[in-house]
C-alpha cells in the first residue's frame, strides 16, 4: 500500500513554484539542442536564468530552508553539491558540454529536492521555523526573458 504524497506546506509552495520554472529552463536548453540552435543563443538565456532567478533560489534554500535539517545531514549535503557543481557549470567554458550537463544535473537536482528533500523539511519543521520561511520568500510574479524565445 503505497503512501499518499505530502501536501507541501504554504512556506515551501513558492520554492515549489520556482523549481517548476527551473523545470522549464532544462526543457528549453533540450528543445534548443533539438531543434539546433546555436549553444551561444542558450547559453545566453541560461545565464540570464542563473543570474536573475538561480542565484537567488539557491541562496533563500541554503540560509533558511536546508538549515531546518542538521548540517550533517545527507540529503542537505546533496542538495548543497548540487548548487556547487551547477554554479561551476554555469561557469564552464565549453558551452555545449556545459549547457548539457546543467540540463541534466538542474532537472534531476530539482525532482531530488521536491520528491526527498522538501517533505524530510516539512515533517521535522517547527510552526517557526516554516513562518520564518514564509516570511522571508514571498512570492513574486515569475517574468522571463522572451527577446530570443529560440526553444518555440
Amino acid at each position: 500500500m503505497s503512501q499518499k504524497p505530502l501536501k507541501r506546506h504554504k512556506a515551501l509552495q513558492p520554492l515549489s513554484r520556482e523549481h517548476h520554472h527551473g523545470l522549464l529552463l532544462s526543457w528549453k536548453i533540450r528543445a534548443g539542442f533539438s531543434k539546433n540552435i546555436e549553444p551561444e543563443r542558450i547559453k545566453k538565456y541560461a545565464d540570464w536564468f542563473f543570474n536573475t532567478h538561480l542565484l537567488t533560489h539557491f541562496e533563500k534554500e541554503e540560509q533558511y530552508v536546508f538549515t531546518v535539517l542538521e548540517p550533517n545531514n545527507e540529503h542537505v549535503k546533496k542538495a548543497l553539491a548540487e548548487h556547487r557543481l551547477l554554479k561551476r557549470l554555469f561557469e564552464d567554458e565549453d558551452i555545449k558540454s556545459a549547457l548539457s550537463k546543467i540540463e541534466e544535473v538542474l532537472d534531476a537536482h530539482i525532482r531530488f529536492e521536491e520528491r526527498i528533500l522538501f517533505p524530510e523539511i516539512q515533517q521535522v519543521a517547527t510552526e517557526t521555523e516554516l513562518m520564518k520561511i514564509e516570511e522571508i520568500h514571498q512570492e513574486t510574479d515569475f517574468i522571463d526573458k522572451l527577446d530570443d524565445e529560440f526553444w518555440k
